[in-house]
């Protein structure tokens, strides 16, 4: 009977411990699975710190390509003008279409593009910060070159009126110069010929200023190769010319300010159409005008134009 008894206590024992385990790895499972909702829960509704950074580095290279973007648009509207140009210059001249741009440099973009394809985030990161920085420098440069000439101008005081420093038409829009200074190819003759001035396609009767304070030094007729011609005496060894006008509103001797009309544009002279020859004189040697246009551009407007005036293959006189 006792030994009965005995077999029975084991056996409650072991139901008991059995009972006990279950309870324990119930207990264990359960905290286990609030857990990982709590993780889950944590994950969604909050960052680590490591998403954080990821994060906030993903914005900063947003707000980067932003800028690069909108620098990109600026210099598709320049193509834009320079292709503009090119279509009505090899049409008037050549009667042809003009080169693609896209497809002249598509190659180029597409390796570029590959390129660019092939860094990871950290390399392309590295190399907008490299490209920053040498624009800050730049910047910085251009700036402490600003300043200096600001001062130097307030220094010159009334005598910068007398430096020609702004464009001889309305050109708000830096499409109408479409030939620069250096060597192109002249119109009649079909070579290489030296040109020492710019061109504006502009329609006849268009105003033409003085582009500094002067006298008029000189009224020529229409008997030139150069058209109906004014020249401008500045002093202090500037003058400028203004070739192939359709009338003059001066006279030789008459006293002129900047930004007074002086003639009306014209296709006079040895003229492949109606445009406006300009030139500026230092000293009696004929100088590139796109560097004197500096009243009325800013940095990247002059930059701009220099460019335009560089991309000239075709002079009109």
């Amino acid at each position: 009977m006792a030994q009965k008894s005995g077999i029975q206590n084991q056996t409650s024992r072991k139901k008991e411990r059995r009972q006990k385990t279950i309870r324990l790895l119930t207990r264990a499972f359960v905290w286990i699975g609030v857990a990982v909702i709590y993780y889950t829960g944590f994950s969604l509704l909050f960052d680590t710190p490591s998403e954080y950074r990821m994060r906030h580095s993903t914005d900063l290279m947003r707000e980067q390509y932003r800028i690069l973007e909108a620098r990109y648009d600026s210099l598709a509207t320049v193509l834009d003008n320079i292709g503009e140009r090119d279509r009505n210059v090899f049409n008037i001249l050549f009667e042809s279409n003009p080169y693609d741009l896209e497809a002249a440099y598509e190659t180029e973009r597409l390796e570029y593009r590959s390129r660019l394809l092939s860094k990871n985030n950290r390399q392309l990161r590295q190399e907008l910060s490299e490209r920053t920085a040498a624009v800050e420098a730049k910047m910085t440069e251009l700036q402490l070159s600003h300043t200096a000439l600001a001062q130097e101008i307030e220094n010159k005081g009334s005598e910068m009126n007398y430096i020609p420093a702004i464009q001889p038409v309305i050109n708000n829009r830096l499409s109408l110069l479409t030939a620069g200074y250096g060597t192109l190819m002249h119109p009649f003759y079909r070579s290489l010929q030296s040109h020492q001035g710019v061109d504006y396609t502009i329609p006849e009767g268009s105003s033409v200023f003085a582009t500094a304070d002067g006298t008029v030094k000189e009224v020529s007729g229409r008997n030139s190769t150069l058209g109906q011609s004014i020249i401008i005496d500045h002093g202090n060894g500037y003058q400028t010319q203004y070739n192939h006008l359709s009338q003059s509103k001066v006279r030789k001797g008459q006293k002129v300010r900047r930004g007074d009309i002086i003639a009306l544009s014209g296709n006079s002279g040895l003229s492949l159409s109606p445009h406006l020859h300009y030139e500026v004189r230092v000293n009696g040697m004929r100088v590139d005008p796109v560097h004197y246009f500096f009243m009325e551009l800013s940095p990247s407007e002059y930059q701009r134009i220099i460019r335009i005036s560089q991309s000239g293959m075709q002079s009109f006189d």
